[in-house]
């Protein structure tokens, strides 16, 4: 050996002295870090990994961990703004966390892009967008490789979620209160109350029973003998008797009005309604075919 046999940094075995700095990293994280919980995606269907996309993601599971949040001074990123395809949200945090806390809590190799993360502080939705693994400020090579790899602790960079319908449902109270906030909502009109009374995010449905449901929703608000609020929408709503599935309610509903809650109180970026409106003067939706030859 050329090498010094007690002050070797790049040993083939683990030193006491590697542990003692991954010992003294975890503890730093949890002395100066914050509490978060780590969500990782999973699917309802077959994801493209050709373009890259999963229509029906979804999360449900959320572990306690803590992390060290890098931007002390605020968000980065572009922030918000409004461009032609409406408001957007760009606000970007780097996190880092402990590679050994996280496989023994998150049951996973590595952070997954695509992951998301809570944040209780901000109480917001950050998505992972990339994991570095060899940072610099995340101890690079600090007595050698350390455990399992080249550092101590994972760089995450993360991006601020754009909602669009996933199922969040993770059994946190303080993740699934929030989140369901973000669903757009529908009104049912109630024309008539026959017995009980709906509470709230209980499944309510049209048909037989759930199992054979033509239509499905989750209450997010009940006023008696007025209307019901509901979200996660499955199927078409039509003028017939609701029924509640935990309080067993009825109630017979006349409309169903998703636009209901469109709020354009800051900016008038819903532009659906005025498409429509303007492809309804251009092209005539009676004919069979109104794009090519009959």
């Amino acid at each position: 050996m050329a090498t010094n046999l007690y002050f070797n940094h790049f040993p083939k075995n683990t030193t006491s002295e590697q542990l003692l700095v991954e010992d003294l990293v975890i503890e730093s994280l949890k002395m100066y870090g914050m509490d978060v919980f780590y969500m990782p995606r999973t699917t309802r269907d077959q994801v493209d990994y050709l373009y890259g996309e999963d229509p029906l993601k979804q999360y449900v599971s959320a572990f306690p961990l803590e992390m060290y949040l890098e931007n002390i001074t605020g968000m980065d990123g572009e922030g918000d703004f409004i461009s032609k395809f409406g408001l957007e949200i760009r606000d970007e945090i780097s996190l880092l966390v402990s590679r050994r806390r996280f496989q023994a809590t998150a049951n996973q190799t590595r952070p997954n892009e695509g992951d998301l993360i809570y944040v209780p502080v901000v109480n917001g939705f950050f998505e992972i967008t990339f994991v570095e693994h060899e940072d610099n400020q995340a101890m690079y090579h600090t007595l050698g490789r350390g455990r399992g790899g080249n550092v101590y602790l994972y760089a995450l960079k993360l991006k601020q979620f754009v909602f669009s319908n996933e199922i969040i449902e993770t059994g946190v109270g303080e993740i699934d209160n929030d989140i369901r906030d973000y669903y757009p909502r529908t009104k049912l009109t109630v024309s008539n109350m026959h017995t009980g009374k709906f509470v709230n995010d209980e499944i309510v449905y049209q048909g037989t029973d759930l199992a054979n449901a033509t239509a499905q929703a989750i209450v997010y608000d009940f006023v008696p003998n007025t209307h019901i609020d509901i979200y996660r929408v499955q199927g078409t709503f039509t003028s017939a008797n609701v029924i509640g599935n935990t309080s067993s309610s009825i109630a017979t509903i006349s409309t169903a009005n998703g636009d209901a809650y469109i709020s354009s109180s800051f900016e008038d970026i819903q532009d659906n309604v005025r498409i429509e409106s303007e492809s309804d003067s251009i092209i005539d939706f009676t004919e069979t075919n109104p794009f090519g030859e009959p």
